[in-house]
């Protein structure tokens, strides 16, 4: 995944951007950059890793040194970004969020120009830098994002920094937010509406889909429209997106307090106490315990003083063994209860089980799980999604192989989509049992897009099931 941030400011923006860059660091964990815009001295630009340190310790000297009245930052889960362009549009930083699938194929179509890419370590394109060759295809910057993302299958919001003023570009379908705020001396753009809050902005917009604007220290212009159709991914407000964020009106606290709530409306169980996976779980399970009745409790907690998110490594084998090593119990609060405990969803399913057996140790009587969105049935396509990965890492697409005795055609996939078919519940029977869990119910589908409450046709939900 990844978050970015863009200033414009009549004076020195450095100190709004480093610590607007700063507030989306729960969005990325390996790289970050900042690249930013003086009159007087041009442009200049900062990128570092950051898997081992956090994003103020990186760049602590960057927002000493550098300056300019323009300026945007990222930080990355996957490519290294911002990058500086010199091209018929002149010098100019761009930095982009989302998910180009056919970046082989275009990248094929723009090197027969006789263009040339810098391969990532991994081998692969930078997809940031496919993105400024493709702007550069056209003559102005307008149609050259427009271009970009009509040309990329997948998802892609775009910030462009030029000496001019910044242009801000939402993706076509909405997929990730984009969101404008203002205060006395100047403007900012942000992934994160939360992300300026505390440094003296104000909500001005949120970009609609497909809708371009530009804007510097003392105005935004839109320059394109907004479209119509939206899908804003629905898995924002379940997990990635951060406790006091909202997207198109809705915060992440109540859409979290809402799936909470309804669960809690279908639930037959009665345990002792109800407790969230922190630190994403915790406002499903206030809404749990708020509407059942049943107490809120922190049986186990999260040490986070020197476990920071961005400390863990990209090996799945030592990330599950440190999120494990991060949760302390609180035997008092464990030894003989019946504990229903919420997470945000389960993915490959390791760290749940491997809580729920942690908790069993510590001297639980049971364990029921409920998650608080439906089976991840399909890895997103759309965004650049660790949480939902390569289908077969899924432990709902290993149980279903394991059911079906090999992979199943989209028909039967679809039965296992439905919560009220028996194919559902024989797959849930499976993944109650492999865990170890004393019972397994899921958020349903239909809930869920109430717990949201913008309507369903403006929501993705293909990681749920796999619908365009």
């Amino acid at each position: 995944m990844g978050g970015f941030f863009g200033v414009a400011a009549k004076e020195d923006c450095v100190f709004d951007l480093f610590f607007g860059t700063d507030y989306h660091s729960h969005l990325g964990t390996r790289r970050a950059g900042m690249a930013v815009y003086d009159a007087g001295n041009g442009f200049d630009k900062a990128i570092h890793n950051i898997e081992n340190a956090p994003f103020r310790t990186k760049f602590t000297k960057e927002s000493n040194d550098m300056h300019g009245q323009l300026g945007i930052g990222c930080i990355s889960d996957f490519e290294a970004q911002p990058i500086l362009v010199r091209s018929h549009h002149g010098t100019y930083a761009v930095t982009t969020v989302g998910k180009i699938n056919n970046i082989d194929e275009i990248a094929e179509e723009i090197i027969g120009s006789n263009t040339h890419f810098f391969e990532m370590q991994n081998g692969e394109i930078n997809q940031t830098e496919l993105v400024a060759a493709m702007i550069n295809r056209k003559e102005n910057f307008i149609d050259g994002i427009r271009y970009a993302q009509e040309t990329a299958d997948g998802s892609l919001s775009i910030l462009v920094l030029t000496p001019k003023g910044i242009y801000a570009a939402r993706d076509k379908l909405g997929r990730t937010p984009v969101v404008i705020g203002k205060k006395e001396d100047g403007f900012c753009a942000s992934f994160e509406s939360f992300a300026y809050l505390n440094l003296g902005y104000q909500d001005y917009k949120e970009l609609g889909p497909g809708e371009i604007v530009v804007f510097d220290a003392e105005q935004i212009k839109t320059l394109v429209a907004p479209g119509d159709k939206m899908k804003i991914c629905t898995f924002l407000w379940v997990y990635y997106g951060y406790p006091s964020s909202s997207y198109e009106g809705i915060s992440v606290e109540k859409m979290r307090y809402n799936c909470g709530r309804l669960l809690a409306r279908r639930d037959d169980v009665h345990p002792d106490i109800v407790a969230g996976v922190p630190d994403s779980g915790i406002a499903h399970a206030i809404g749990y315990a708020n509407e059942s009745g049943i107490p809120f409790s922190r049986p186990f907690v999260k040490y986070t003083p020197t476990w920071p998110r961005s400390f863990m490594p990209t090996i799945q084998s030592k990330r599950d063994l440190i999120a494990k090593m991060k949760l302390i119990p609180v035997h008092d609060l464990i030894e003989g209860k019946s504990l229903l405990l919420i997470d945000d969803s389960i993915v490959r399913g390791t760290q749940l089980r491997e809580t729920t057996e942690f908790l069993y140790q510590s001297g639980a009587k049971e364990v029921h799980i409920r998650p608080a969105c439906p089976p991840l049935l399909f890895g997103c396509k759309y965004l650049n999604f660790s949480r939902s990965t390569s289908e077969m890492e899924l432990i709902t697409r290993r149980v279903i192989q394991e059911l079906e005795g090999g992979e199943p055609g989209r028909e039967v996939l679809d039965e296992y989509a439905d919560p009220d078919s028996e194919k559902y519940q024989k797959m849930l029977d499976k993944i109650c049992e492999k865990l170890h869990f004393t019972s397994l119910r899921y958020h349903r589908l239909d809930d869920l897009m109430e717990s949201v409450g913008i309507g369903s046709e403006k929501l993705c939900t293909y990681c749920w099931n796999g619908k365009e």
